[in-house]
């Protein structure tokens, strides 16, 4: 029996034999090099059509010299924010070329940032991407020098590395905002915890909004992100205190309302609430939870871009923010006190 052999993706090289070029006459054309001529471009193009040849990975890495990875660290994977932004990055990079080595770490591990550091530079990527919310994290990374272009993930400038983020002050502003103009005063605040950059600057946020207004700042409650805290602050707040909370996320907010609903608290009837990160759960929520809405396929997009330019020689330190969208449902109402 003769052997059947599997169809194989053509390579660069393939695609050379049938223009009957180099390979590197090959890459020069897939890089736009602009000393080649137009008949050969046209002959090359023409091979690479014929023969469906799809750039690969592989064949960039020989023609720019670059492993054309890109290592992401993520500090605490199992939070939403972290979780979606580097899937969204995974997602901006394949479509631009680019694979992600992926290093996760968190308190329940023995792997710590500086360790993560070192693992992905053993991989041989071309740049960095830090998913580090928590300070104590940022601390660490400081500690390493890698030579390699690093990207921060973090909403807050940075006068060593570049960063993108989602605007959460802005964010919290917003959702604030809307309680505000609804007809409410009276605004506690269930933030995240202080060690991470995002739970500070919604914080800040809300308590900018509030000034704003002239309306009074109480001490904010410090949650641990977790509906089972959410549930808790819900069974003991006391409802004369306030007539609307803004929860630093959504899972707290579904736990506050747990809470409440538990006491007999109707929500938005008694107190309004609003949450941040708009799960895709949020919708289904009783009742469906006003929150606030970050792009993180926009933000994964912006990471990759600047990443890129990084890769290629842009030596001025970015700072790039999204804008966030308040999404309005039925959590929240005007005061009926």
């Amino acid at each position: 029996m003769s052997e059947v052999k599997g169809w194989q993706r053509p390579s660069i090289y393939d695609v050379a034999k049938h223009a009957q070029v180099s390979h590197m006459t090959v890459s020069r054309v897939l890089n736009g090099h602009p000393n080649i001529r137009d008949s050969t471009r046209e002959r090359v193009l023409k091979a690479i059509e014929e023969m469906n040849y799809t750039r690969s990975s592989i064949a960039r890495a020989l023609a720019t010299k670059r492993a054309m990875r890109i290592g992401v660290l993520v500090d605490s994977p199992i939070q939403f924010g972290p979780n979606s932004t580097v899937r969204a990055l995974e997602s901006a990079a394949r479509d631009a070329g680019y694979a992600i080595a992926a290093v996760s770490v968190s308190d329940d591990d023995d792997l710590q940032i500086d360790d993560g550091v070192v693992e992905l530079v053993t991989q041989g990527v071309d740049a960095l991407c830090v998913i580090a919310p928590r300070a104590s994290s940022l601390d660490l990374l400081r500690k390493q020098s890698t030579g390699l272009p690093t990207l921060l993930i973090k909403s807050e400038p940075d006068a060593e590395m570049h960063t993108a983020a989602v605007d959460q002050r802005a964010g919290a502003m917003i959702a604030v905002q809307h309680l505000i103009e609804v007809g409410h005063r009276r605004i506690l605040h269930l933030a995240g915890p202080l060690d991470w950059f995002d739970a500070r600057a919604r914080a800040e946020g809300w308590r900018d909004a509030l000034a704003d207004a002239g309306l009074d700042i109480a001490t904010p409650v410090v949650g641990d992100w977790t509906s089972d805290y959410g549930y808790e602050f819900g069974q003991t707040l006391d409802v004369e205190s306030a007539t609307a909370v803004f929860a630093a996320n959504d899972q707290m907010a579904l736990g506050l309302v747990h809470g409440l609903a538990d006491r007999g608290v109707s929500v938005p009837g008694d107190i309004s609430i609003v949450g941040f990160d708009d799960l895709p759960d949020a919708r289904h929520f009783l009742p469906p939870l006003t929150t606030v809405r970050q792009d993180f396929a926009a933000l994964g997009a912006l990471a990759l871009q600047l990443i890129i330019s990084a890769i290629e020689g842009e030596s001025i330190v970015q700072h790039d923010m999204i804008e966030p969208a308040l999404i309005v449902r039925s959590s929240t109402a005007p005061p009926r006190r």
